[in-house]
């Protein structure tokens, strides 16, 4: 064969060095980010900040609802140029955020109305011109040691407290259990675990959404149960606590939106809290 088809040592290392320069500029083009009209937060149903004095960024997607959930009941003082540009409605301590077209970012308060700090959002609206998945809903937790080291909601719950706060105690107890970290899950003496089958119970009309028992607690003379939701249709369900069927004295929705079956956000939990067991309450 002639000399002419073999490649001598200094072509390959040539070669070999082109080749390696291609891989490179390949995997750096494919890293590099996209910037985009909406914030570059990761939709993974719930996004949880810790209030530490510091403005919270809300960015909101024009056309779609962004849910804020707080400790407690707040209210929200609207500055005189949004009021025309952004529907806001507080409901149960949860801010319901709608943008009707763009606006820069505008500091707005939001104040507890049982005695908790004055909240400082600082909240924004773009198009979704990349059509990216819906922004997640917020969770607001007030700053604690656990929550300090961990930037996760942490609730302290004694005895004492149960006496005082009643329903809302009983519910973020019941919350708790389900959603945070098991060290940060206290013993409060006199609460007693209820067994629960884990099956579908029939508790909302319509039969748009699958209710599933999660667990159940008794504290004194009052029953509080976790029950998941699940929506069963390809549109989202807005959960409504006159669908619920039963005598309830209090009922919390963790979020009263679900995506259609299938998304990430298509399940909730509602949390009902009764004068006797669930399933003499339901019926």
């Amino acid at each position: 064969m002639p000399a002419s088809h073999y490649s001598t040592p200094s072509q390959w290392i040539i070669l070999v060095l082109f080749w390696v320069l291609s891989v490179s500029s390949i995997q750096v083009a494919a890293t590099q980010e996209t910037p985009s009209r909406v914030d570059e937060i990761v939709p993974t149903g719930l996004e949880r900040v810790v209030w530490r004095k510091t403005p919270i960024a809300i960015p909101l997607v024009v056309g779609e609802e962004r849910l804020i959930h707080f400790p407690g009941s707040v209210s929200i003082g609207l500055p005189q140029a949004l009021t025309s540009t952004l529907r806001s409605q507080s409901i149960n301590g949860t801010l319901y955020l709608l943008a009707g077209q763009p606006f820069e970012s505008t500091r707005v308060m939001v104040r507890s109305e049982n005695g908790g700090p004055l909240f400082v959002l600082d909240i924004s609206a773009a198009l979704n011109l990349d059509e990216r998945p819906t922004l997640p809903d917020v969770q607001v937790v007030l700053d604690t040691i656990e929550a300090e080291a961990e930037d996760v909601p942490s609730y302290t719950v004694t005895a004492n407290q149960f006496n005082q706060w009643g329903y809302v105690a009983l519910t973020r107890f019941a919350a708790q259990q389900l959603y945070a970290p098991e060290r940060l899950i206290p013993n409060v003496p006199g609460v007693v675990a209820i067994p629960v089958k884990d099956a579908p119970v029939d508790l909302l009309r319509g039969g748009s959404v699958e209710a599933v028992l999660v667990a159940a607690w008794k504290a004194g003379l009052r029953y509080v149960t976790a029950v998941r939701l699940t929506n069963q249709t390809s549109k989202p369900v807005i959960l409504d606590p006159r669908e619920l069927r039963g005598a309830w004295l209090a009922a919390t929705f963790q979020h009263n939106r679900l995506l259609p079956s299938g998304s990430d956000a298509d399940t909730s939990a509602v949390y009902l809290i009764s004068d006797r067991t669930f399933d003499v309450a339901l019926w």
